[in-house]
């Protein structure tokens, strides 16, 4: 049976081939960047206009703004009348954010606003997408890829990933319900593949950059899973499951990091306290908003395991509780235009540590309720085992939880035709800063990230 035919999609080739892409994206985020300019000026000229002309309906819509957010969050954190209350305080304060919306005129305003932010985040989105050069490197002579077929909901059997596979000549090795994925890996290797790649969810790609990297092989993160966290920061186009299968004939190469939770190795991050508790319980993939509102009462309590986390800060002092810890291979960014949650780089040899304090009415107010740091190792205390997701899988470790960076660990190919790097690789940080390098775009700048690691050539097998 003749199945639908497709064209490959195979890798420029030689300086010429490649000048010609680069020469279009640099017109492309130029462009990109005079339209981001233009609506932030749009936007800062309505809002200033909409300030003056409607005192003090403004004002009024800030402070049922407000009221929305702590009833919402009064909501969450609480239970029975508590919770009770603080939704019908946010409840009332979104109608009266709608009366004060009844008119046309002001309505029509804050439509243009959003119509402004909108565009504005999507040309500087565009602006800021990355395009790397990364080296060439050998072909693989015995490339293999390993599918999950019900990873992202079939994913890889929609795109036809599998057939794309075999017809440009890459080996596939299927992952079979109760089948063991690091076997099926390690006999690939075994058998002789010099490159592999997986095409599956992150807990699924964790398990395969970890065996690539124990072999010193080559490894491609084919993004057929649901959300691709991993893909992304790599620089993988996570829209192109096929395209991407081009890195395992004419990829790039660069090396980036690995890290490991109690010698388990991770590629996204760990997360401990409301989150990990919440993918504990067995309705969390049915029901997941209702099974965290059920979680963050009991894990902020009194009693609550996030409450008996013991962790130290880079000045050496030892902390108690957190509504939430995320230790990431790599920082994440949190915030911005465009890139957020995501790390701007996977190769810079640090764990990324961020720590969301509990909520507590006597402590000082903070620019921000998260604290954020770096180091090279991590550890968290507690007195029962811990509840943790692991690149979004559920687990519980004994204690003390112990992180550490594996630096330049994985050599990883990407499709030539794929941007390369993360998508806030070159986003500054902060508005302004934003505005400044988007200004020098539009005068023909290219504000430059600092240039990936690569690997040492890599010997021909003989």
């Amino acid at each position: 049976m003749s199945g639908p035919q497709r064209t490959l999609r195979r890798a420029p080739r030689g300086p010429d081939a490649a000048a010609g892409p680069r020469r279009r994206h640099r017109r492309r985020r130029r462009t990109a960047a005079v339209v981001a300019l233009a609506a932030a000026l749009w936007v800062a000229v309505l809002s200033l206009q909409a300030a003056l002309d409607d005192f003090p309906r403004g004002a009024l819509l800030l402070l049922c703004g407000a009221l929305v957010a702590a009833g919402a969050w009064e909501g969450v954190l609480r239970r029975g009348w508590g919770r009770a209350a603080g939704l019908a305080v946010a409840g009332v304060a979104l109608g009266g954010g709608v009366l004060l919306l009844v008119d046309e005129g002001y309505l029509r305003t804050l439509l243009l606003l959003g119509l402004g932010a909108v565009v504005w985040h999507a040309a500087a989105r565009s602006a800021f997408r990355p395009d790397v050069e990364l080296p060439a490197a050998p072909r693989p002579r015995r490339p293999v890829v390993v599918v999950n077929p019900r990873s992202g909901d079939g994913r890889a059997a929609r795109t036809g990933l599998a057939a794309a596979a075999r017809e440009r000549g890459i080996e596939v090795r299927e992952l079979r319900p109760d089948e063991d994925l690091a076997a099926i890996v390690r006999g690939a290797v075994d058998a002789g593949a010099d490159a592999v790649g997986m095409a599956g969810g992150d807990g699924s790609q964790a398990v395969v950059a970890a065996l690539a990297a124990d072999a010193g092989l080559p490894y491609a993160c084919i993004p057929a899973g649901t959300r691709n966290h991993f893909a992304v920061d790599l620089g993988v186009d996570r829209s192109d499951v096929v395209g991407a299968l081009d890195a395992l004939l004419d990829g790039r190469e660069k090396v980036v990091d690995l890290a490991e939770v109690n010698g388990r190795v991770f590629v996204n991050n760990v997360s401990l306290g409301v989150y990990a508790e919440a993918v504990q319980q067995d309705g969390y993939r049915a029901a997941k908003l209702r099974t965290l509102l059920d979680t963050v009462p009991r894990a902020l309590g009194t009693s609550g395991g996030s409450r008996e986390l013991t962790w130290t800060t880079p000045g050496g002092r030892t902390m108690r509780g957190a509504a939430v810890i995320l230790v990431g291979n790599n920082q994440y960014r949190l915030g911005g235009a465009a890139g957020a949650g995501t790390r701007p780089a996977v190769d810079q040899g640090l764990l990324g540590i961020t720590v969301v304090d509990p909520p507590d009415r006597r402590a000082q107010p903070r620019r921000r309720p998260w604290r954020q740091w770096e180091t090279g190792e991590f550890r968290v205390e507690a007195p029962l085992p811990v509840p943790v997701g692991i690149d979004g899988e559920a687990a519980v470790l004994d204690p003390p939880v112990t992180f550490r960076v594996r630096p330049a660990a994985l050599r990883v190919r990407l499709a030539p035709h794929h941007p390369g790097a993360s998508p806030s690789a070159i986003e500054p940080v902060g508005a302004l800063a934003a505005l400044r390098a988007l200004a020098r775009i539009a005068a023909g700048g290219d504000p430059r990230q600092l240039p990936p690691r690569v690997p040492p050539p890599a010997r021909q097998p003989g």
